[in-house]
């Protein structure tokens, strides 16, 4: 790692009301990071969107003090980072025009953020029990039908950690994407989970550490959480409220956009029945929604399909025998005999014609088994 490439690259992105674009265009215009802080102040108040406020504390350099910092705390701790420009930056993310300049991420076994199936289940903190069995359904059956995808959400009450625990209930990664820096997790409550999380999936955040605690910076995160997934599911959700937001950032993304359907009557489910009934977001009520909506064919069914395939057709009487066969695995010719109320002759015949197509296999002492992969 080169850390005076990596302060400027954490340095910039610490400019105070700089954000996301006006940092990658900035980055252009000087032809790369470390050259922005090299250009004198008469120069960088000629870019675009970059006025003399900004201009001003990149000249004077003190924001580097502060990166440099960041750069001891990354290393110290282990801290994964993701420059917007480098080749293992999350490939969702590099399509998002406002994604984060840099990307901190804390993982046991790093997680590998570009997955072929990701998902961001986000909803209302104050879940109903409705929500939480939606929630824990659509997971359990996801990968119960063989899909390992990474679920992404926030690790903030109701709808987050509930996403997050049935993930990791499950066996498949989970990323919660914080609304702060590596420092902390908030809420403190779900430290326990934010470890688990650490262990099998990713805590990641575009804020260093020693953030001020705002809650706007929750809302800036929504871009993240919206910006790494393929989907975006709204589980429960208020008429307002951060899930809204996220689902609008999904939809400006080009990114899938679905929500469940509640009772009219229910207020947590009145911003998931507005995305439906103004088109912002697909009804879906099961996995088996998601694996279509998404294309995802379904590892199970696709077994299931092989193995019809290399079945021969069998007539009636191959079919009779093949089920006794197949009932234990093995079988002697007499049982077999006995069960088909076949005669010797016929059933010998059978199991030739079964033993040329691969079917079974004949073992000593005129006992037939089925071959493997049946």
């Amino acid at each position: 790692m080169n850390a005076d490439l990596l302060a400027y690259q954490i340095g910039i992105d610490m400019i105070p009301r700089i954000g996301s674009i006006n940092a990658k265009r900035l980055i252009a215009y000087c032809g790369g990071v470390e050259a922005v802080f090299k250009q004198s102040q008469k120069v960088l108040t000629k870019v675009p969107g970059i006025g003399p406020i900004i201009a001003t504390e990149i000249a004077n350099q003190t924001i580097l003090d502060r990166a440099k910092a960041e750069v001891d705390f990354v290393v110290k701790h282990n801290i994964k980072t993701y420059f917007y420009l480098d080749s293992d930056y999350p490939q969702r993310l590099r399509h998002c025009e406002d994604g984060p300049i840099v990307l901190f991420s804390k993982s046991k076994h790093n997680q590998n953020l570009d997955n072929t199936k990701v998902i961001s289940i986000v909803g209302t903190r104050s879940i109903t029990d409705y929500g939480r069995a939606v929630c824990n359904e659509l997971i359990d059956n996801l990968v119960g039908k063989g899909h390992k995808p990474i679920v992404v959400s926030g690790l903030a009450y109701g709808v987050d950690i509930c996403a997050h625990k049935a993930a990791l209930r499950n066996g498949t990664p989970t990323v919660a994407v914080l609304g702060h820096g590596l420092d902390i997790i908030y809420p403190a409550i779900h430290r326990a989970v934010a470890k688990e999380i650490y262990e099998a999936g990713a805590l990641v955040t575009d804020f260093p550490s020693q953030t001020p605690f705002d809650r706007n910076n929750f809302i800036k995160r929504n871009r993240i959480i919206a910006g790494l997934a393929d989907a975006t599911i709204v589980i429960e959700s208020a008429e307002t409220g951060g899930s809204l937001i996220t689902a609008d950032i999904a939809q400006s993304y080009n990114r899938e956009v679905f929500a469940i359907p509640g009772a009219v009557s229910s207020k947590y489910s009145k911003g998931c029945n507005f995305l439906i009934k103004s088109n912002k977001a697909a009804l879906i009520e099961s996995a088996d929604d998601v694996e279509f909506q998404l294309g995802w064919e379904s590892p199970a069914s696709k077994m299931e399909v092989k193995q019809l395939q290399l079945t021969p057709e069998l007539t009636q009487d191959e079919q009779q025998v093949f089920a006794v066969i197949k009932e234990f695995g093995q079988e002697a010719i007499d049982v077999i005999c006995y069960k088909t109320k076949m005669p010797v002759a016929k059933v010998s015949s059978i199991l030739l014609n079964l033993e040329f197509a691969g079917l079974i296999k004949c073992r000593p002492g005129k006992v037939f088994a089925l071959a493997k992969g049946y």
